[in-house]
C-alpha cells in the first residue's frame, strides 16, 4: 500500500496509522510519499524497514501553508512547487501498478493524488472539522459558505469521495462526518489517531514545586523562531512565589542555537539541567525562570505541563486533548495567522484561547496559573474535541478490511 501525506501533522498520523498496520498485518509492503517537506517523521520507521519513502521532496518556504496567505502560495511557486508536484504525481504514476491500494492522509492534495493514481484508495481527512464554522461566534463570509454547503469540504472534494474507488473516508469527528453523509459521501469517524503514542506520565520530581508552561513555537524555521521570541515576551513577567519552569518542546535541533541567541538576548544565562531525566537539549535560566530547550520531547513532556502557549498547529490540538488548556499568540505567518488561530480556538471549543498581544497573553496566563478550576473547565472541552486514543488501531482496521490489499501487497 502506498500512503500520501501532505504536511508535518499529516506526517505524524500517516506514521501512527503505519504503526497500527504493521501491528495487524506485519507482512504488508507499505510505501510513502510525502508530499511536503523531507519526510523526516519517517526517518525511524525507514530505518527499522517498516516503511520505503517513494518519490522527490523538498522543503518549501510556506511549510505548506500556502493555503494560508499569497504570500505563502508565491513563495512556494518560485520555490519550484510546480515542478515538485508534477515530479510527485509522476512518481506516483510509476509506482501504482506496484501497490494494490492508496491512503491519502490530509487535505484535497492528497485525495486529489490518490484519485488521480487510478487504484483504489482511502482517504483520511484530517485538518477540516464542522467544528470551525458551527461551534462559537463567527458570521464572516467563510462560515456562511460552509453553512450554506452544510459541510467545512466543498463540492469537489465530496466528488472525489463518492467516486467508486475510493472505499473509505475516515473524519476526525462525528460531526464533520454527519456533515459529508448528508452529501452522499460514506463517511465515518472511528477515532482520531493524533492522540495515540502520547505519554501520560507525571512531572518528574525535579519540577513537581515548579509552575509548569509548555512552550509551542511551532516546527517551521524561521517562522518558529521569530514566534519563540514573542511568546517568550508574553511570560514576563510571572508570578515569583514559585519556581517557573518553561517547556520549550521542539520539533528537531534545528533551532536550538538561534533560540538559544535569543534566550540569551532577553537576560537568560545557559545553566546545567536540574535532572538527567527531563533529557533537555539546553537549559537556561533567569531569577527563578528556568527554560528547558526540549527537540523531541513533545510526547514526554506534554503531560508535565499546567498551561500551554502555543503559536503551533497539531502539537496544541494534541495537549488540548490531554486536558491541558493553552493560549496562542497569532503572528504574520506563513502558519500561524489570525485566522488561523481563530478557526483552532473554535476547532478546540475554546480549549485554547487567542490572544492579540504579548500583554493579553501575559495577563490570561496568569489568570489560567491561578484558576484552577478554569484550567479544568478547558481542559475539559479539549479533551471531548480531541477524543480518546486508540484511532489508529481503528483506522487501520478499516483499511485492511475495506482496501483491496491481497496480492501479496
Amino acid at each position: 500500500m502506498l500512503l500520501i501525506s501532505n504536511g508535518h501533522g499529516e506526517d505524524l498520523i500517516t506514521l501512527r496509522i503505519i504503526e497500527a498496520l504493521r501491528n495487524q498485518r506485519p507482512q504488508l509492503t507499505l510505501k510513502v510519499l510525502p508530499l511536503v517537506g523531507t519526510g523526516g517523521s519517517f526517518k525511524a520507521a525507514i530505518e527499522k524497514g517498516w516503511v520505503q519513502q517513494v518519490g522527490p521532496s523538498a522543503p518549501l518556504p510556506s511549510g505548506g501553508f500556502s493555503n494560508q496567505s499569497l504570500r505563502g502560495l508565491l513563495a512556494d511557486l518560485f520555490a519550484g512547487l510546480p515542478l515538485l508536484t508534477w515530479q510527485q504525481w509522476r512518481c506516483l504514476r510509476k509506482h501504482r501498478s506496484e501497490v494494490g491500494a492508496v491512503l491519502a492522509v490530509g487535505d484535497l492534495l492528497p485525495l486529489l493524488m490518490a484519485w488521480g493514481s487510478g487504484r483504489p484508495f482511502g482517504f483520511v481527512g484530517t485538518p477540516k472539522s464542522d467544528y470551525t464554522w458551527c461551534s462559537g461566534p463567527g458570521r464572516d463570509l467563510s462560515d456562511r459558505y460552509h453553512a450554506l454547503k452544510g459541510s467545512e469540504w466543498d463540492p469537489w472534494e465530496w466528488l472525489l469521495m463518492r467516486n467508486e474507488r475510493c472505499r473509505l473516508v475516515v473524519t476526525r469527528d462525528r460531526l464533520t462526518a454527519r456533515g459529508l453523509r448528508k452529501h452522499g459521501v460514506r463517511a465515518e469517524a472511528p477515532g482520531n489517531p493524533m492522540m495515540d503514542g502520547l505519554s501520560n506520565a507525571t512531572a518528574p520530581a525535579s519540577l513537581t514545586r515548579c509552575r509548569r508552561i509548555l512552550l509551542l513555537c511551532g516546527s517551521r524555521m524561521p517562522e518558529a523562531e521569530r514566534n519563540f521570541s514573542r511568546l517568550l515576551l508574553g511570560l514576563a513577567p510571572l508570578p515569583s512565589d514559585r519556581p517557573i519552569a518553561v517547556l520549550v518542546a521542539l520539533g528537531s535541533t534545528a533551532g536550538l542555537q538561534s533560540l538559544g541567541s535569543e534566550l540569551k538576548r532577553q537576560g537568560f544565562q545557559s545553566s546545567p539541567p536540574p535532572s538527567d531525566a527531563l533529557q533537555a537539549g539546553a537549559c537556561w535560566l533567569k531569577g527563578h525562570v528556568l527554560v528547558l530547550l526540549g527537540p523531541g520531547q513533545f510526547d514526554l513532556w506534554a503531560p508535565w505541563a499546567e498551561v500551554g502557549v502555543a503559536t503551533a498547529g497539531t502539537a496544541t490540538e494534541q495537549l488540548v486533548g490531554l486536558g491541558i488548556p493553552a493560549l496562542s499568540l497569532p503572528g504574520k505567518g506563513p502558519q500561524f495567522t489570525q485566522g488561523f488561530a481563530k478557526r483552532q480556538s473554535r476547532l478546540l471549543g475554546g480549549a485554547v484561547r487567542s490572544c492579540q498581544s504579548s500583554h493579553e497573553l501575559n495577563t490570561r496566563l496568569n489568570q489560567l496559573l491561578e484558576d484552577s478550576s478554569l484550567r479544568l473547565q478547558m481542559g475539559r472541552r479539549g479533551r471531548e474535541r480531541m477524543g480518546p486514543a486508540g484511532g489508529s488501531e481503528a483506522i487501520a482496521k478499516r483499511v485492511l478490511i475495506q482496501l483491496p490489499l491481497g496480492r501479496g501487497y
